[in-house]
């Protein structure tokens, strides 16, 4: 196994994951995993039996750049790769605070949980009428669960 680095146009790493990972499946290459590094956007590192499978597997995807033919060692990415997926503890009707992004110290509560893209849908809590807005979720807190005393809204 082999690691690469795939460069994307920058915000769309996600899609090019979508699609890469489609097309590897589709057409049972050696690709193993793919990450999306935090922080570091317009690359996604793949991992792949040899460079040729990764191309493969990249191939017609919109979006993706070029396979970067230098094999990486685990240790030119580990740190990249720390921010371990823990299990999410949010409910749907939890109220949180946003802690990151334009909205940054706003309280909402949550409307929809999507795990599989690491997001929630929130609902400003403080705004006239309400509109769904989607956010990582690491961009929010927890700050009162459903069901507890809701002092405010008495």
């Amino acid at each position: 196994m082999a690691i690469y680095i795939l460069k994307t146009t920058a915000n769309r790493e996600d899609q090019v994951m979508d699609f890469v990972s489609t097309n590897a499946e589709k057409k049972k290459l050696e690709v193993y995993s793919l990450v999306r590094p935090h922080g570091l956007r317009g690359y996604i590192i793949i991992e792949a039996s040899k460079l040729e499978e990764a191309e493969l597997a990249m191939q017609g995807v919109p979006y993706a750049k070029q396979v970067l033919p230098k094999v990486l060692n685990y240790s030119e990415i580990e740190h990249m790769l720390e921010q371990v997926k823990t299990q999410v503890n949010m409910q749907k009707n939890d109220i949180v605070e946003i802690i990151s992004g334009p909205f940054k110290r706003e309280k909402a509560k949550i409307k929809k949980i999507d795990e599989a893209k690491d997001e929630v849908v929130v609902e400003l809590l403080e705004a006239t009428v309400p509109i769904p807005i989607t956010v990582k979720m690491d961009s929010v807190k927890v700050i009162r669960r459903e069901g507890e005393a809701e002092e405010e809204n008495d």
